[in-house]
């Protein structure tokens, strides 16, 4: 699979790729083989300016095409997908590090996006009643608003943007302008073609590749009417409190660090191969990881050394052969920055029970690639098993007791997700009950619902009123407008007066 080709990427804007004007181009790499495979525009602000007036532009169409004939393009969409699902997991993987089967799912979860937003015709219709008032009848519809920005992160590049925002945003009569994640923006550019051939009019899609200077124009600009945004807490809070503050739809889905309560009743065995997949899938690098596990003492040496024992028998290796089941991380940054957190846990007090950081890969000498590391006896007060790390490391922390384990995970600021392993139904429902998790999961390692659910963050996870997903998405991108009508008859039509409250009361 090494290459030398090296691609030099365009912003699609209006329907069309054209040439940035920038001066300054990032590097795009095979996170399996180290190399870079593309060089990324950092689009000029003109550019992304540019990307908006062709949203606005197609909106006045777009929005006037019936919902009907909206969904027939999604429809071609979703052919398509399943027609180059081989091509486009391929190209996700090399751009991304996923092993092959994550890389697949992840395209799948895209295609799964958009069968979720062909529904749309069902979920825009509105309400109505009959002499709401004595002779006056009212209407609710749902419209969209106009064009929408999408800031995206780097660990999901199909399904987070061709997922979770460009379907029901198109679907529901909006466009959109999506920032593609620089590290990874092949996938979302080839998804565009694929949106072209479908039938899109052009403009209703458009992508960009920027830095954060010039993503600060969808938060500023008066013709973007919401944003969704994957990405870290920081940053998450800064759109919500930015772009909110202009008047526009807000949805931050942030950090997580999301943790597992097992309790001495859980099978060690299926247990822990369902903790291997939810910790070290995707290289760990997903919000909805379970990079923690909070164990009853009883039995935590025993589950402990099962874990270990199954992390052992991971194949780590590229992600484009389909025998590995554990690919690199995205770059070398982010591979050092995970090296430094279990170093730093290390210091902490934690005990190594596995340490991945010297993986190598025969003939992927270059690669970004760390092992499945596990850290046991990691305490309350160690950043490790706090913060979030984006790698395949595991933190185990030990209780006496089912009420000491809900109070410790419910102690950390995050709340994507949280999970029991357990055969007690009393525990399971008082755990569902009392988790701040937005998400849970009893025996289930990462709970993230199909799509007509959503994906719904609690506290520091996630900043706006509206999940992504579900009827909540669908929400996000309409908005209300309720018409009261009233008809006259002969002697209606004669009268002079009103009451103050005519229709009201």
């Amino acid at each position: 699979m090494a290459t030398n080709e090296v691609k030099r990427l365009r912003p699609f804007i209006n329907g069309e790729f054209i040439e940035s004007k920038t001066e300054v181009y990032n590097d795009a790499f095979d996170p399996s083989t180290g190399e870079v495979i593309a060089k990324v525009p950092c689009c000029t602000a003109a550019e992304v300016e540019q990307a908006i007036a062709s949203a606005k532009e197609a909106y006045k169409g777009w929005s006037a095409t019936p919902v009907i004939k909206r969904v027939q393009v999604l429809y071609k969409m979703r052919d398509l997908i399943e027609q180059n699902i081989d091509e486009l997991t391929e190209l996700l993987a090399r751009e991304n590090g996923k092993a092959w089967a994550e890389a697949k799912g992840d395209v799948l979860k895209a295609k799964e996006g958009t069968e979720q937003a062909i529904a749309a015709p069902s979920l825009m219709m509105g309400e109505s009643l009959m002499d709401a008032s004595s002779g006056f009848d009212t209407v609710l519809y749902n419209e969209p608003l106009g064009v929408f920005a999408g800031i995206v992160p780097y660990n999901f590049p199909a399904m987070i943007p061709m997922g979770w925002m460009a379907p029901m945003c198109i679907a529901c009569g909006n466009t959109i302008v999506i920032k593609a994640a620089t590290f990874v923006p092949q996938s979302a550019l080839r998804f565009a073609e694929l949106y072209k051939e479908a039938g899109l009019p052009d403009g209703v899609l458009n992508i960009v590749t920027c830095s954060r200077n010039e993503a600060e124009i969808f938060l500023n600009h008066p013709d973007v009417k919401g944003v969704s945004f994957v990405g870290s807490t920081s940053v998450g809070k800064h759109i919500y409190k930015t772009a909110a503050g202009n008047g526009k739809r807000v949805q931050a889905l942030c950090e997580a660090k999301n943790h597992a309560l097992v309790l001495e009743d859980a099978p060690i065995e299926r247990t822990a191969a369902g903790i291997i997949n939810s910790a070290f899938g995707c290289g760990g690098q997903r919000c909805m990881a379970l990079p923690a596990i909070v164990v009853q003492e009883s039995i935590a040496d025993a589950l402990v050394a099962k874990i270990k024992e199954l992390a052992q028998k991971l194949v780590v290796g590229p992600a484009y052969d389909k025998a590995s089941q554990l690919g690199p991380v995205i770059n070398a940054n982010h591979q050092k920055s995970v090296n430094d957190w279990i170093q730093k846990g290390i210091d902490e007090g934690a005990k190594v029970v596995l340490d991945g950081r010297q993986t190598v890969v025969e003939g992927y000498e270059n690669g970004f690639y760390i092992g499945p590391t596990i850290l046991d006896e990691v305490t309350p007060e160690m950043s490790v098993g706090q913060k979030e790390i984006f790698g395949p490391v595991l933190c185990v922390k030990r209780v006496k007791t089912f009420e000491e384990g809900l109070k410790l995970m419910n102690d950390n600021e995050f709340a994507n997700g949280s999970v029991i392993y357990t055969q007690n139904g009393y525990y399971s429902r008082e755990f569902a009950r009392h988790t701040d998790g937005g998400m849970v999961g009893i025996n289930v390692g990462i709970p993230v619902p199909v799509g007509m659910f959503p994906f719904s963050g609690h506290k520091n996870s996630f900043f706006g009123d509206l999940h992504c997903l579900g009827k909540d998405g669908y929400r996000f991108y309409t908005e209300t407008k309720v018409v009261t009508t009233r008809w006259f008859d002969e002697e209606e039509a004669k009268k002079e007066e009103t009451s103050t409250w005519d229709g009201t009361i």
